[in-house]
């Protein structure tokens, strides 16, 4: 039971509600206006960290529903990569990816297929959805399909906006996705959701990308020579937003506005849209060196960002413009070279492509004071 076949929207809301096992069975072969929203082969178990460094391992249960919540994302209008990891934060945080039922408020509830029993009010299933604030019905709630649909919401969900499903909330693109998350959610913990940012990425790296991303021919440097200045920010450093002592994952590059910026390596896109305090971001995974690795760009204007998800591209292509969108003091590249892919640490970029022998590296030792854009 390794495949999700033929799972779109329409063919999910037809079969028996809460039909995990017929949904299991099948292999996603749906495109979506992206092109990058397809789910492949469901592992047996990913191992991914939260953003505290805690490790969760996810069971090929929980990685059908992550499945489920991914097609029904891709075949829903404007919701995107972006959308889909704020639905997966909201399901991990809510009930680690399980359908649960509640015996307790709705006996009934456990005749439907369920990974387990949850108490929290009257809430049931994957986004810990209440029938009693007008989410829908214990059968529909028992469907992971249905609550996938009626967590997005906009025009084609289930609720017509009430409650209001992540479409109905203006501007939620402009959020960090556990701002967004809590958002839907209007959780008393609104804390919570951040945490599992980090694990939403990897779930959604390894249920949609090609089984192999080929290994890159060359690594090279992200801005053309002497066309930036180096800040040398990765690390702990006093945030120039809040004053207080933070870590930064990432390396700043100082570049006037519409300075080109060159994908790293070969490899395929798996993010490309606004992203919170990132602001415009790119993020492509690669193999350099045997090793899974992915790059992120920050900080890009809509207009400025010349890739889609699910594009190849080759070290060296023009993806995308310096800009100045998101958490940013001034026009700059924001960096994060992530070693093992998105659900580890990042390093430090400029340092790992300089042990990597980045063509165009010559000129990141030059620069301005560490701080100077964030």
């Amino acid at each position: 039971m390794k495949k999700l076949i033929g799972l779109v929207v329409v063919l999910m809301l037809a079969c028996p509600l809460g039909s995990l096992v017929g949904v299991a069975a099948l292999v996603t072969t749906v495109a979506n206006s992206c092109g990058s929203l397809v789910v492949g082969t469901i592992p047996d178990s990913l191992t991914a960290q939260t953003l505290d460094g805690r490790s969760v391992v996810l069971d090929q249960r929980q990685l059908t529903h992550a499945g489920t919540i991914i097609t029904a994302g891709g075949q829903t209008a404007d919701v995107g990569r972006a959308g889909v990891i704020v639905a997966l934060v909201a399901a991990l945080t809510e009930s680690t990816l399980r359908l649960l039922a509640n015996t307790s408020a709705y006996p009934e509830s456990a005749s439907y297929p369920h990974d387990g029993v949850g108490s929290d009010h009257d809430s049931l299933g994957l986004f810990q959805m209440r029938p009693s604030a007008g989410w829908g019905t214990v059968a529909g709630l028992m469907d992971p399909a249905y609550q996938a649909l009626a967590f997005f919401g906009g025009v084609s969900g289930p609720n017509a906006g009430s409650p209001r499903g992540l479409l109905d909330i203006a501007g939620w693109q402009m959020l960090e996705p556990g701002v967004a998350a809590q958002a839907v959610e209007v959780s008393a913990y609104p804390d919570r959701y951040a945490n599992f940012e980090p694990v939403a990425e990897a779930i959604l790296v390894a249920l949609t990308r090609s089984s192999n991303v080929v290994e890159s021919s060359r690594v090279v440097f992200p801005l053309p020579t002497d066309s930036y200045s180096n800040t040398d920010s990765f690390g702990w450093r006093i945030d120039p937003y809040t004053g207080d002592r933070r870590f930064h994952a990432g390396s700043d590059l100082a570049a006037p506005l519409g300075t080109p910026i060159l994908a790293v390596a070969d490899g395929v896109v798996s993010f490309a849209g606004q992203r919170g305090t990132y602001g415009g971001l790119i993020t492509i995974e690669h193999t350099v060196g045997g090793e899974r690795v992915t790059s992120y760009y920050a900080h890009m204007y809509e207009q400025g960002m010349h890739v889609a998800a699910g594009d190849s591209v080759i070290a060296g292509q023009h993806i995308g413009d310096v800009g100045s969108a998101g958490k940013s003091t001034g026009p700059h590249l924001h960096l994060e070279i992530h070693p093992g892919g998105s659900s580890q640490p990042a390093v430090n970029a400029v340092g790992w492509l300089a042990a990597h022998g980045a063509a165009g590296l010559t000129a990141a030792t030059s620069g301005c004071p560490a701080g100077t854009v964030s």
